[in-house]
């Protein structure tokens, strides 16, 4: 990895390439803080001398040719909405080498020789691709409520994600302890748990079920019974979607051969990709977005720009996704010990 600040230095000051023309588009799954980091790609461009372009709807946009010059009004006011005003979309005709053709030469009708793709592993891939076959240069910007992107230590989108499924397990827990009842909850997440291990611990979960710590479903059944028996009255189960033992509602199915408790489950899904952005995600996504502009202004290509332990980092784009990002399986170790049901004392009498 490279820091992206490391550019020419000529007596004592930054040079860099001025006068590009940049174009910037979101894709793939809506995050928020998205709008936040196109503000930032737009007027720290603007700011250096550059000419920029959005692309709406993404790569179909791009084939379609939805390009547009933006201006330093364009972005004004954008950074506390979530979603993107640039909208998204998944593009099946951009992985054949005709779309590609038909995006690339819209892009010269524009003068676009430069991207910066706002988005996650499906969206850099396409770039990544894209960028080998056609005279374009492109920066990545980690976009993806998921936090599964190798080369950065926080996505776009992840935290107010993990804030909105805390707020519905905050109420969820009110009408659990009031019904005596056992509650799974699935939040979002293909192949990482990152979002539900955050949610979980915030939550105060009793059980985090993930991808990365998989647990058998016989051992978790007899944990639940051995605690309700104890006297616990309600529960919280946090399980990601991609979970290998299926999702919140096959698990209540394999719970119910087991324990005679009153199960229900609530699956957050998309409610956790709305809402305006949390403040660390403004501020995430306005650093990455402009850290994005001054990478290809120093002719940086095939590269995402991440934050890993407080600094500037660019990480090829193929590495964001072929590499794994490792999550700390401590705070689920963690989490157990929190949440773990004391056995009942035993009063000897003479």
């Amino acid at each position: 990895m490279a820091d992206t600040n490391s550019v020419h230095k000529k007596g004592g000051k930054i040079t860099m390439s001025e006068n590009k023309s940049i174009g910037v588009l979101t894709s793939g799954g809506d995050a928020p803080g998205m709008n936040a980091a196109l503000r930032a790609v737009v007027r720290t461009g603007i700011y250096h001398g550059n000419t920029l372009f959005g692309i709406k709807r993404g790569y179909q946009g791009m084939i379609e040719g939805e390009i547009q010059q933006l201006t330093r009004s364009s972005v004004s006011n954008i950074i506390k909405y979530g979603g993107t005003v640039m909208q998204t979309a998944r593009s099946a005709e951009f992985l054949t080498k005709e779309g590609r053709e038909k995006a690339f030469k819209n892009l010269k009708r524009f003068g676009i020789d430069n991207l910066i793709v706002i988005g996650g592993d499906g969206s850099f891939r396409g770039l990544h691709e894209f960028i080998h076959e056609f005279p374009v240069q492109g920066i990545g910007v980690p976009g993806t409520i998921d936090n599964d992107l190798y080369g950065t230590d926080f996505t776009i989108g992840f935290d107010t994600a993990v804030n909105t499924g805390l707020e519905a397990i905050d109420k969820i827990r009110d009408t659990a302890s009031s019904h005596s009842r056992l509650f799974i909850i699935e939040v979002m997440g293909r192949t990482s748990g990152y979002i539900a291990l955050y949610t979980g611990i915030g939550g105060g979960a009793e059980e985090i079920l993930i991808p990365e710590a998989p647990m058998d479903i016989q051992k978790l059944c007899t944990k639940l019974d051995t605690d309700h028996k104890r006297g616990k009255q309600s529960s919280i189960i946090v399980v990601t979607e991609g979970e290998e033992t299926g999702g919140a509602l096959e698990i209540k199915a394999d719970i119910e051969k087991v324990i005679n408790w009153d199960i229900k489950v609530s699956i957050l899904g998309h409610l956790q990709r709305g809402g305006d952005p949390s403040a660390f995600d403004r501020v995430l996504a306005s650093r990455l977005g402009y850290e994005a502009v001054l990478a290809t202004m120093n002719n940086q290509s095939d590269k995402m720009v991440g934050i890993v332990n407080k600094i500037v980092t660019l990480t090829p784009l193929e590495e964001t996704w072929s590499k794994k990002k490792v999550l700390d399986l401590t705070y689920l170790t963690m989490n157990e010990v929190l949440a773990a049901q004391p056995a009942p004392s035993i009063s000897l009498t003479c």
